[in-house]
């Protein structure tokens, strides 16, 4: 069955608030059978965990559903990857609910890199407590994102699946039913850089006669809407509302989240006449201010690439990490600045190294370059600079062809993520060689999902 992609409309919605919902073609009894056979493994043997998917492995077909793949495809890409950590949600007959948080938060990008996905295997009304979201938050990395609009329930019939970006705030919402509430949250992430629209684009334009979202950050929306669409993005360039780049600036370091955010998306329509200033911004204290300017640079694009080159060479730690983690998030437009990062994985400082390799991963697709520097981070003693490795050797995917047997060593690693990562970055290698290293691995760590407490073999 082909992929149902989503629609302008439902891109757009999901840039403003932050999340899309669809709903399975399954049968309401598939749904039930999944909801049964969930109560049973949580009343027999407690939360799956990471094993959901293994000890229920039906809930695959709802992954398979052609609304759920081409909703996935819309978002991530065709290469989207189900990453390792999967948990069931269970909300309990009379909960109070949880407190509103973010999963993600504080990762210096609006850029759709990674979701949340939420199934739920039963009806779930807002008396039953659903998760509850705050439209929005997404872009926000302070409490100020918690309360920035009224939260929204996400509800609907058995088979609803809602795809969230990783920073949208939310909770659980009570549930004031005499039902149990499951949700199944999976976590899925992007492994090519948008080069074209992968929905059904039909508009290039995100002014299209209908205002999305709040007047006050359209120019937010917009670069974003830009970004999915790739090379079709276009950004022009004027003076936003007569306001001088002194003025943005003084916003742009302003500790109001809104008002920094509203700046940092209008002074970046300078174009390369703010790239000055907006560097200096990241030699300050503050983290907000630092922030706003790797948005702001971020939305000024390919002129930006020298000068963070420039600043990756000679700053303070902190200004060296933030122009590292800028050019990563500029992807492919920061192709010209792969050499520097190369340069970077032997700095000095952990926290340099690690955003340099995250970079590399979102820069250097086209080519193999950092492969050889990325295989030595692989034998690096810190956790935070091997995860990044692994990751950004998966997103460098067929030209990673050397990194196999680093990789091959990970698959027993300690850290379960890096093992799953590890594997994923074989399979999308996908040489021979990849291959037979997987399939090695999976006779012996094949996993059962009927062995039990009852049934041991």
């Amino acid at each position: 069955m082909a992929e149902i992609l989503l629609t302008d409309e439902q891109m757009k919605e999901f840039i403003v608030n932050g999340f899309v919902t669809v709903t399975t073609s399954l049968s309401p009894e598939f749904h039930e059978d999944v909801f049964n056979k969930t109560a049973t493994v949580f009343d027999k043997e407690g939360n799956p965990g990471n094993n959901l998917l293994p000890r229920i492995p039906e809930i695959q077909r709802v992954f398979d559903d052609a609304n759920v793949k081409g909703a996935l495809t819309s978002l991530l890409g065709p290469d989207s990857y189900m990453q390792p950590h999967r948990h069931p949600h269970y909300n309990p007959p009379g909960s109070n609910g949880q407190g509103m948080h973010q999963d993600g938060g504080k990762r210096w990008s609006h850029h759709t890199r990674r979701l949340l996905v939420f199934y739920y295997p039963q009806d779930t009304p807002v008396e039953r407590g659903p998760t509850g979201v705050v439209p929005i938050s997404h872009y926000f990395s302070t409490q100020e994102g918690s309360q920035i609009t009224p939260e929204t329930p996400v509800s609907g019939k058995a088979g609803t699946v809602a795809f969230a970006n990783y920073d949208l705030w939310h909770r659980a919402m009570p549930n004031q039913t005499d039902h149990r509430r499951y949700m199944m949250k999976f976590l899925y992430a992007r492994m090519s850089e948008p080069q074209e629209p992968t929905w059904d684009n039909k508009d290039v334009n995100w002014e299209n006669g209908i205002m999305y979202g709040p007047s006050e950050h359209q120019e937010m929306f917009k670069h974003l809407w830009n970004w999915h669409l790739g090379s079709k993005g276009n950004q022009t360039l004027e003076s936003p509302n007569g306001k001088l780049i002194s003025e943005l600036i003084t916003d742009v370091n302003s500790e109001t989240e809104s008002i920094g955010l509203k700046a940092a998306y209008e002074v970046s329509k300078f174009g390369e006449e703010a790239v000055k200033p907006l560097i200096r911004c990241l030699y300050e204290e503050s983290d907000m201010t630092r922030r706003n300017a790797c948005y702001a640079l971020n939305a000024v694009g390919s002129p930006a690439v020298a000068a963070l080159e420039n600043t990756l060479k000679d700053a303070p730690d902190k200004t060296r990490a933030n122009a590292a983690e800028a050019l990563g998030d500029l992807g492919l437009k920061s192709e010209s600045a792969v050499p520097t990062l190369i340069e970077a994985l032997q700095d000095e400082n952990p926290s340099v190294q690690s955003f340099a390799i995250e970079a590399l991963g979102t820069t250097s697709q086209s080519s193999s370059d950092a492969v050889p520097g990325l295989i030595e981070a692989l034998k690096s003693e810190n956790g935070g600079i091997k995860r990044n490795a692994v990751f950004a050797l998966g997103r460098i995917g067929k030209h990673a062809v050397d990194a196999v047997e680093g990789l091959e060593n990970l698959l027993l690693d300690e850290n379960r993520y890096i093992r799953g990562n590890a594997f994923h970055a074989l399979y999308r290698i996908g040489t021979p060689e990849a291959k037979s290293v997987l399939i090695r691995y999976l006779h012996t760590s094949r996993w059962c999902p009927i062995t039990s407490r009852e049934s041991t073999f």
